[in-house]
């Protein structure tokens, strides 16, 4: 096989394995839709396996794989407003920094 067959070949690879990627980082962008009109995520306040969808530390990327109840790493949608008059909830701003702070 020639050098420029080769070179022709890997460009093709790289192409493909491009767009492979792409379409994988869409889909996984598509897991985490914006919250629907009127509601917020809230931080710390799921029991276990009942959450909305991903975790905040990527240990899971689906809804209902909760682990632990009250994580603050998994979260759940309700109305705006009332995450804060819940014992624990957070918003996911404030769950991140006291993540980054552990």
């Amino acid at each position: 096989m020639s050098i420029a067959k080769k070179t022709l070949n890997t460009l093709v690879a790289s192409a493909f394995f491009a767009t492979l990627s792409l379409a994988a980082t869409q889909s996984a962008q598509a897991h985490d839709p914006a919250a629907p009109k009127g509601k917020e995520k809230c931080y710390g306040v799921v029991k276990a396996g009942m959450n909305d969808c991903g975790a905040l530390d990527g240990a899971h990327s689906c809804a209902r794989l909760a682990k632990l109840d009250n994580s603050s790493n998994d979260w759940a949608y309700v109305p705006k407003g009332l995450c804060h008059k819940l014992v624990g909830g957070k918003l996911a701003e404030e769950s991140k920094a006291e993540a980054q702070a552990e």
